[in-house]
């Protein structure tokens, strides 16, 4: 030890503590987390500034990225130069920011996971938007601060004019604590940030009108909305993002075609992973994955093997690989220095008093600037109008000192406004210049009379951010990348989807879609129908029915399974799409086919599920009664509704609420009509009891009605487009398993008995045939006739096409002429559009 020098003791503990908390603190200050005000880490900041400095603009030309690393390395930055590169290159990536800092020239790397090249290789220069962010710094707007040498200013906040950290995020590490922001769109922040601005009381679900969710630069799908609801409100929340995927058929092969990733997912690995998985047989139904990504876009496609079900696979791929990831948000950002969490309005409302201070400094030093420039005029305007004194003053002086101390002391001037005479050239002696210093002089005033009125009013300071901001969302507002799925989550659905009414329609091969009601015509009895759907080749419409988004549907197979789907989950098309298989929504056997629909509100409400019965009958003949409560706990892969027996298939399933009559009609004419009470309710597993008893082997059930309303009529369709309305009296009630009574006369001409509905005045009928042309007509214009005739012609049948379905809809009373759709065949009579409507199925 040196003279002079001693030892002092100190606890190790104390001394750790303190070390640690410096070095902690040095991290979550100067490294890892953003500013509140422009969402800029350190080392991002002093690349932009260090850009700016070197002039680097975004209309200039590029810079080696060497010379720019560095010049943020030598002045502001004393770390290791991958640091200040690597930020650099992530500035300048489309896939990691969801708006470009940087421009870059040259390899930055890829989605894949590539490096960048080395930066002697790379070149870069601002982006526009970059420049905006550096904007008025030169006007003392935001506090600077030395170097780490002491020897230059840097800025501790850039006077950003988009708010940067909800439009591209940030995450961050420090100690004890880390930061995961998402990007959002900046159309929609901006939108949110000006309704802020207009009510500073507005709530957060409020702002959510706004800014809906954040926005991913690579796209894909937010499944779900309960992560994003708890990150808005919270500044925490699990936001699960799924890829975008379709399902085609390429070459004869069913395909996944997958467009868009989730964001932060590295493609070659999850391709390679997947590959693995496939492999060690935990992801069966693929049988090749080719990446075809290119320039244009991502497109990566599983190619699937011919038995396995698309659906499936991609729910697989969906659990298993990257496919579907989740963004876990915790919204860390420095306010004054402190990390504090913050929610979506705190993140605007401190943006906003940002730029609020920006254009306060901008003001003032725009403020002092003329008014230094008018005090300078205003000297020169004295010393033009008494130009020939001034100049015979400065003559007689020895020197300029003189010369300044004499014109002060005659024309009572200033220091500043004497040195400005005694430099002014012989050229403004001239009257144009005479008079150009006047027009000056007064735009100047009228500039600073302006300048003070927004010093003044601070309502107007708001209006400028706002104006200034809109600029900015036209400049540089794009549309939304991410979409957003709100079925995926547990948030309440009827929330986001309209309670609108929808056609439902199944094609024999399985193709399903909803339509919205409106799309479809009424139009009178005896006419052809407008073309109502395009099918694929050989194939017809089997099954329609109307209900609303948000019930819930069950479906039945002839096998005898229930599957659940809610109807906003549906894929919609328009009247002339094809839809989709059924097969790819849900996990239905290949060999099996839907036979039966039922819509039914909430199965989570006991009173509903314990007070209604699911009635079903087969082809066969057999009837069964089961609580809906057995049918209430969805699974994916369906439970068994009913046991069938060989030979035999489910035809129908209806809803009732225990004490409807049963009504069974079959391919020959005849219809049985029975209490739903002389069935008793049975299990889920039960095949049920004798319903009917068939004419002989060729006869089969073709509908069952559940009837509870004295006053509906019963109407019949045969195939070659014959129907009827008869009375409910006209069918005496019986016991089950009776052959029943003639309901129709079926002739060669009327064909065998197609469908059979419980209808009232009220009701539309809508009935399509196989080849897809569709008619809508009021009940009302069939009369009540007795149950053995062969009924009217319904609809003309050209050659040998024939009723695929019917359904009714109900009628509305409003209704208007429409013209003959155009391309419709046949003659059509006057018709009427409506949109109300009301399905059976749905009775209570």
């Amino acid at each position: 030890m040196t003279d002079g020098e001693k030892l002092i003791p100190i606890n190790i503990e104390d001394e750790m503590k303190s070390a640690y908390i410096d070095y902690s603190m040095s991290v979550i200050v100067s490294r890892a987390l953003p500013d509140v005000r422009d969402g800029l880490k350190p080392v991002h900041r002093r690349v932009l500034f260090g850009m700016h400095e070197l002039g680097i603009k975004a209309t200039g030309s590029y810079k080696k990225s060497a010379r720019i690393v560095g010049e943020v390395l030598g002045k502001y930055h004393p770390h290791g130069d991958t640091s200040v590169y690597d930020s650099m290159v992530r500035m300048a990536q489309n896939w990691s920011v969801r708006y470009m800092m940087v421009d870059g020239q040259g390899n930055f790397g890829s989605v894949d996971g590539d490096s960048p090249a080395a930066m002697r290789y790379t070149e870069v220069r601002m982006q526009k938007i970059s420049e905006d962010m550096l904007s008025d710094i030169e006007k003392d707007t935001v506090d600077q601060r030395l170097n780490f040498d002491d020897t230059l200013y840097e800025p501790t906040v850039l006077p950003t004019r988009i708010p940067n950290l909800l439009v591209n995020g940030a995450s961050g590490i420090a100690v004890g604590m880390a930061t995961n922001m998402a990007p959002h769109n900046l159309t929609e922040v901006i939108n949110g940030t000006v309704a802020y601005i207009d009510n500073n009381a507005i709530e957060i679900d409020e702002l959510m009108q706004h800014i809906k969710a954040p926005d991913f630069p690579t796209g894909g799908i937010i499944y779900g909305y309960d992560g994003v609801k708890s990150a808005f409100h919270t500044g925490r929340g699990r936001i699960v993002m799924r890829a975008k995927a379709t399902i085609e058929e390429v070459k004869g092969r069913e395909c996944i075609i997958v467009t868009e990733i989730p964001f932060q997912v590295n493609k070659a690995d999850m391709i390679k992973k997947t590959a693995d998985l496939v492999n060690e047989k935990k992801l069966d139904g693929i049988a090749n994955i080719r990446d075809e990504s290119d320039r244009k876009g991502m497109r990566i496609v599983y190619v699937l093997k011919r038995d396995a079900i698309p659906n499936v696979v991609l729910n697989k791929l969906f659990k298993y690989t990257a496919l579907q990831t989740s963004f876990s948000v915790n919204n860390i950002a420095l306010v004054n220095g402190r990390p504090e969490q913050l929610n979506l309005k705190e993140l605007i409302h401190h943006f906003v008093e940002h730029r609020h201070d920006v254009i306060l400094r901008r003001t003032r030093f725009d403020l002092k600037k003329a008014e230094a420039r008018a005090h300078i005029l205003e000297g020169l305007i004295i010393a033009s109008d008494n130009i020939d004194e001034v100049i015979k003053i400065i003559r007689a002086s020895s020197n300029p000192d003189e010369a300044r101390a004499s014109l002060m002391e005659r024309f009572e001037l200033t220091e500043i406004q004497a040195k400005a005479i005694v430099e002014m050239r012989l050229r403004q002696l001239t009257g144009l210049e005479q008079n150009k210093l006047r027009a000056e002089y007064d735009e100047i005033m009228i500039r600073i009379a302006d300048l003070k009125d927004i010093l003044a009013n601070e309502p107007r300071r708001y209006n400028i951010i706002k104006e200034e901001l809109i600029a900015i969302r036209d400049k540089y507002g794009d549309d939304r990348r991410s979409e957003i799925e709100y079925a995926g989550g547990d948030l309440s659905i009827e929330d986001m989807i309209p309670d609108s009414k929808v056609v439902v329609t199944i094609s024999h091969a399985g193709y399903v879609k909803r339509t919205n009601l409106d799309e479809y015509k009424v139009q009178n009895r005896g006419g052809r129908g407008q073309k109502g759907v395009a099918t694929r080749n050989e194939d017809f419409l089997e099954h329609l029915f109307v209900g609303t988004n948000h019930q819930y549907m069950l479906f039945f197979t002839q096998k005898g399974k229930v599957f659940w789907m809610r109807v906003y989950e549906i894929p919609e098309g328009g009247k002339t799409s094809k839809g989709r298989a059924i097969q790819n929504l849900i996990n239905i056997e290949q060999d099996d086919k839907v036979k039966a629909f039922l819509v039914t509100k909430d199965l989570k409400d006991e009173d509903y599920i314990n007070s209604h019965f699911v009635i079903m009958a087969t082809k066969n003949g057999q009837v069964k009664k089961t609580s809906l409560e057995q049918y209430s706990r969805p699974r994916t892969n369906g439970i068994n509704a009913i046991t069938i027996r060989d030979n035999d298939e489910l035809l129908e399933a209806k809803l009732t609420t225990g004490d409807s009559q049963v009504m069974l009609a079959l391919k020959s004419g005849k219809c049985i009509r029975f209490e739903e009470s002389k069935t008793r309710p049975m299990g889920r597993n039960a095949s049920g009891v004798r319903g009917i008893t068939l004419k002989d082997s060729k006869d089969e059930v073709i509908g069952m009605i559940a009837v509870n309303d004295e006053e509906s009529n019963v109407l019949v369709v045969s195939e070659n487009g014959y129907g009827k309305r008869s009375s409910l009296d006209d069918y005496r009630i019986t016991n089950r398993g009776g052959k029943g009574v003639k309901t129709i006369n079926v002739t060669d001409k009327t064909g065998g008995l197609v469908a059979i509905k419980n209808v009232t005045d009220d009701d539309d009928l809508m009935i399509i045939n196989k080849s897809g042309i569709t008619i809508r007509m009021a009940v009302s214009d069939l009369r009540v006739m007795g149950r053995a005739t062969q009924g009217v012609k319904l609809i003309n049948i050209k050659d040998s096409d024939s009723i695929a379905a019917v359904a009714k809809v109900m009628h509305e009373e409003d209704e208007e002429n429409e013209e003959i759709v155009e391309g419709a065949e046949g003659e059509i009579s006057k018709g009427t559009d409506t949109t109300e409507n009301n399905s059976e199925e749905n009775q209570e």
